[in-house]
């Protein structure tokens, strides 16, 4: 989503000594910040599992990124936004991405696809803070307002659809988003009559317009946690156990299963029968997010498999739904491979905190 992405853990936790980008230790000026290369289906498996290359290689994405669009993506520099709290939000390379999305929301632009960005600048504004302050910025309040004004009758938004799954395809998708940002965000703003109206609009599309894949259905899980009305308890149930079917031998998870109505357009197939990071990152997030222990034995498979296919230079490759080139879900996947080991424990040095109450908050999860 080029200027537009997917709900950090109920903490944030503090991991690294290492800050921003770095190198010895020492952060790297954004425009010093050198690009963390190609994604590449062959790029050797690490030796060890890092957390530290991995947030290291998550920084860099971002950056780059920005550096070089000056524009918001739903794999890079979004993804970056809701991941990066889960290690720590307090250096370098947080700062200037917050401050540029701060800026995007502040400067609304008419694009084709305005109401696209207006939806995810103002959900992963709010999850940010979540999870960092714990209290609404008043930018982030007047973008969450804003985002309300392009909002259907029917309680959808007109959402771009580049073919690029899972975030640029699918309106469904935008309205999952929109009700998570609005779910988490802090200092009681779902109780307001603007978010109420909003959110009773949601409940209808959601209720009108059933998940078409389990990506879908994930996301409408992810959003039911926050937001009351969404699904009854054994409709999350049924969501879990058709996402652990998903799991394959090894532990991991496939995107592409996880789509099954995604079409490449080169013309190629997808490739549902090898793990890749987004989809084992996505769906133990979204398990843990909807209270799956972490200690349950499929999840800690997972977890295993997480720690062992990390690529050297501390990504988690995916293949591209849309078409072999660039890969660039791997940038988001390696952001989901990250929440996902902090909301299982596997980050040094957790501390909790606690956000503040929000509409059908579920309990912080075990």
């Amino acid at each position: 989503m080029r200027a537009h992405l997917r709900s950090p853990i109920v903490a944030a936790i503090a991991l690294l000594s290492a800050t921003g980008v770095s190198m010895a230790g020492e952060e790297i000026p954004f425009e010093s910040v050198v690009s963390p290369g190609p994604n590449r289906a062959d790029e050797p498996l690490a030796a060890e599992f890092s957390m530290q290359k991995a947030v290291r290689f998550l920084d860099s994405a971002a950056l780059t990124w920005q550096k070089q669009r000056k524009c918001f993506a739903c794999h890079s520099n979004y993804a970056f936004l809701l991941a990066r709290p889960a290690t720590t939000h307090e250096v370098a390379a947080h700062r200037q991405i917050r401050k540029a999305a701060e800026h995007l929301a502040g400067h609304p632009r008419k694009t084709r696809y305005q109401a696209t960005e207006a939806v995810m600048i103002a959900s992963v504004l709010a999850q940010n803070d979540a999870a960092t302050t714990g209290r609404l910025h008043p930018v982030t309040r007047r973008a969450l307002d804003r985002m309300w004004e392009h909002q259907r009758d029917d309680g959808g938004w007109r959402w771009l659809d580049d073919n690029k799954p899972p975030s640029e395809i699918e309106e469904h998708y935008g309205v999952t988003m929109a009700a998570i940002g609005v779910g988490m965000a802090p200092d009681g703003y779902c109780k307001t009559a603007a978010a109420k109206k909003g959110l009773e609009k949601i409940r209808q599309y959601l209720r009108n317009n059933r998940p078409a894949n389990m990506h879908n259905r994930a996301m409408e899980m992810l959003a039911s946690v926050h937001v009351d009305g969404l699904l009854s308890k054994s409709e999350r149930e049924k969501v879990i156990d058709s996402l652990f079917a998903l799991q394959k031998p090894g532990g991991g998870w496939n995107l592409a299963t996880l789509g099954r109505n995604w079409t490449r357009v080169d013309g190629t197939l997808q490739d549902g029968k090898t793990s890749d990071g987004y989809g084992t990152g996505f769906v133990i997030y979204a398990l843990r997010t909807a209270g799956v222990p972490a200690g349950d034995p499929r999840i800690r498979k997972g977890v295993r498999w997480l720690k062992t296919h990390q690529r050297a230079s501390g990504r988690w490759f995916t293949r591209s739904m849309e078409k072999d080139s660039r890969h660039y879900i791997t940038h988001s996947g390696t952001a989901y491979a990250i929440l996902a080991l902090a909301a299982c424990g596997e980050a040094a040095s957790m501390r909790a905190k606690r956000r503040g109450p929000h509409e059908g908050a579920a309990p912080e999860p075990r």
